[in-house]
């Protein structure tokens, strides 16, 4: 039984799945104690605006911590007793990974394992964090089912997200501490990443810029909306088990042109398209398998891909005044 009333802490809580799982988490009566270094990785601006919408709700407090800092970590703890944590911090992004590898160590590993020493330490009820879909690699597989070997990751961020994973099921193993990855596919929707797809295409679109189409357009990716993610996260949080991997997905692969035409068709202009060939650390095909997800979680995506996009533009509009 879950109280209600528990504080849960959220990493990354001014990141774009941590705003909104913190927001949904707050509206369901729970305490939030919302940590985030906002870190210039991409548009701080944008992630001080998610804050001031977490902040009229006098559950949620912020602290302005990184995750690299064990200290000011568990001076949270101590001030508050923390039952659950969901460990959403990390430095994202495959790309960026190529260019500076040694931030990846810092937040994701080191990082991490600060995470999973105050579990220890602290005796918290449920550890669930990130992990991705990029951990799948190589997998000539489709759809990537968590019971596949994962390898071959073929991007440094995709192996800390594997190292993740592993480093859980240790402390889970030694420890007992309930810990749940989840490997999330391609999130999008309002309040969303400006390093992904749809926020760069929409971007360059509305400002008649031209846009980057990588593998010459022969790219498909298990687009999921953020409100089907955070659905199986708050599912995942509210289910402690020994230890557990999930693919958060849509279960379905969309043509990248496909998805450009989408987003042409609801902004009624068409994009000027760059065609360039796959990038390092890029698999050109996700798509998850998700029965168990549905089966152990009741995970069950429903929101169509156009009405997500829709969603996505008429905040992106409302945002940037278009």
């Amino acid at each position: 039984m879950t109280n209600h009333h528990e504080t849960i802490l959220v990493t990354g809580s001014a990141g774009f799945i941590g705003f909104h799982l913190s927001k949904a988490l707050l509206k369901r009566g729970y305490a939030v104690a919302g940590v985030d270094n906002l870190n210039p990785y991409y548009d701080v601006d944008l992630k001080r605006a998610r804050l001031e919408m977490l902040r009229p709700y006098e559950r949620f407090r912020f602290y302005h911590a990184d995750i690299q800092d064990l200290g000011a970590l568990k001076g949270i703890f101590t001030e508050r007793p923390i039952a659950r944590i969901c460990n959403l911090a990390a430095q994202a992004g495959v790309r960026h990974s190529l260019k500076d590898p040694f931030s990846y160590q810092k937040s994701n590993l080191e990082g991490f394992l600060n995470i999973l020493e105050l579990a220890r330490e602290y005796r918290v009820q449920n550890l669930v964090y990130a992990s991705s879909s990029s951990v799948y690699g190589k997998n000539e597989k489709s759809p990537y089912s968590v019971d596949d070997r994962v390898d071959h990751p073929i991007s440094l961020y995709a192996a800390t997200k594997k190292a993740n994973e592993l480093m859980a099921h240790a402390y889970s193993h030694l420890f007992g501490i309930p810990c749940t990855g989840l490997r999330y596919f391609t999130v999008y929707g309002p309040w969303g990443r400006p390093d992904m797809a749809l926020f760069l295409f929409t971007d360059a679109i509305l400002n008649k810029r031209p846009i980057t189409v990588y593998n010459y357009g022969k790219m498909r990716r298990d687009f999921t909306y953020i409100d089907d993610i955070i659905d199986g996260t708050i599912r995942a949080i509210e289910r402690p088990v020994a230890y557990d991997l999930f693919n958060l997905g849509n279960s379905d692969s969309v043509g990248l042109m496909d998805f450009i035409r989408i987003i042409e068709e609801e902004l009624g202009r068409e994009a000027e398209k760059k065609m360039m060939p796959l990038q390092p650390g890029d698999v050109p095909e996700t798509v998850a398998d998700i029965e168990r997800s549905r089966e152990c979680l009741g995970f069950n995506p429903r929101t169509p891909l156009r009405e997500g996009i829709r969603a996505f533009l008429a905040w992106y509009r409302e945002y940037y005044g278009y």
